[in-house]
């Protein structure tokens, strides 16, 4: 899907979500993010591709200072996203508005000094001192996981950036392997995790030869690494709620997001790349009702299986750079 198409479909997707009534809106719920102390709203703003969709400079901060004042205060940044592009004009924002919101970014080096050299690189790009969430970006598989955990490891730059309070948390994220990240939550003293979460891959789970559908949860993170995380009571963060856009048209976009928001998660960090975007999203946060675990079935059974499988295959190669 181009830019193009994927602009039009989000579009006629929300055109297609009814209005939410009128009048002042309503607070921005928010949950507790684990056990680390912070609260969150339910909506966070992806700050990936979608983000880096506003070419023009001036437009992508006029963007994110609209989802920072509709309440939207979680910033979900990575160091590789557009080459620290994406870093930098958080950080043009940062400069007046830190205090306002919980900043995560994502480091992609596997060897310590090399991640301890993208944080520091990151702190100047935000023009912060501090992190409210780091994480180590894109888990691939076992091997990756083997270099990350290894003596001379990124996860001993994270350690070290909590203790020293560069950081208040610490976490992992994965797109494609749900049993890496399960290995990897339950060896390591992680406070978060991002994890793709969505209606499409709820039912799909590692067979011979190949991806097939089966019953709930299946090898998906839902099943696999959702509930390690919510037994440590880290703060987990679900993404790709859309299916990197693969999901829209096959479900309608309030459904969708209210899928993620339904699982024990604290929220979900959706890309926007317009502005009535971030106002339809606010809005349908706001307007949150969970869904229950019957209509989440439903839900997830309404949707194709080549749809899943096509998309399970994106998110295999996936890294939202």
């Amino acid at each position: 899907m181009n830019r193009r198409q994927f602009l039009e479909t989000v579009a006629a997707g929300l055109a297609a979500v009814p209005a939410l009534g009128s009048g002042a809106p309503a607070k921005m719920p928010q949950r507790p993010l684990g056990r680390t102390g912070l609260k969150v709203p339910i909506l966070g703003f992806g700050s990936g591709s979608r983000f880096l969709m506003y070419k023009d400079q001036d437009q992508a901060i006029a963007a994110l200072n609209q989802a920072i004042d509709l309440g939207i205060t979680y910033l979900d940044t990575a160091h590789a996203y557009g080459d620290g592009r994406s870093e930098e004009l958080i950080g043009r924002v940062m400069t007046t508005r830190r205090k306002e919101v919980t900043l995560a970014t994502k480091i992609p080096g596997r060897k310590a000094d090399q991640a301890r050299r993208e944080i520091e690189l990151s702190l100047k790009r935000l023009r912060t001192d501090h992190l409210d969430v780091l994480h180590i970006h894109v888990l691939k598989n076992v091997e990756d996981l083997a270099a990350i955990e290894a003596p001379d490891g990124a996860l001993k730059a994270l350690y070290e950036a909590r203790e020293q309070k560069i950081t208040r948390a610490i976490g992992i994220t994965c797109h494609a392997d749900p049993a890496a990240l399960r290995t990897a939550l339950e060896r390591h003293d992680f406070d978060c995790t991002q994890m793709a979460l969505n209606a499409g891959l709820a039912r799909m789970a590692d067979a011979p030869g190949g991806m097939k559908a089966t019953p709930m949860g299946g090898g998906s993170f839902e099943r696999l690494a959702l509930p390690v995380a919510a037994r440590k009571h880290m703060g987990v963060i679900a993404m790709k709620v859309f299916g990197q856009e693969q999901l829209l048209g096959a479900a309608p976009v309030e459904k969708l997001l209210a899928y993620a928001l339904s699982l024990p998660v604290a929220l979900a960090s959706v890309g926007m790349p317009r502005l009535e975007h971030i106002e339809r999203n606010a809005a349908l946060a706001r307007a949150f009702s969970p869904m229950s675990t019957r209509e989440r079935r439903r839900l997830a059974d309404s949707i194709e299986s080549g749809r899943k499988l096509a998309m399970r295959q994106f998110f295999s190669a996936h890294e939202d750079a």
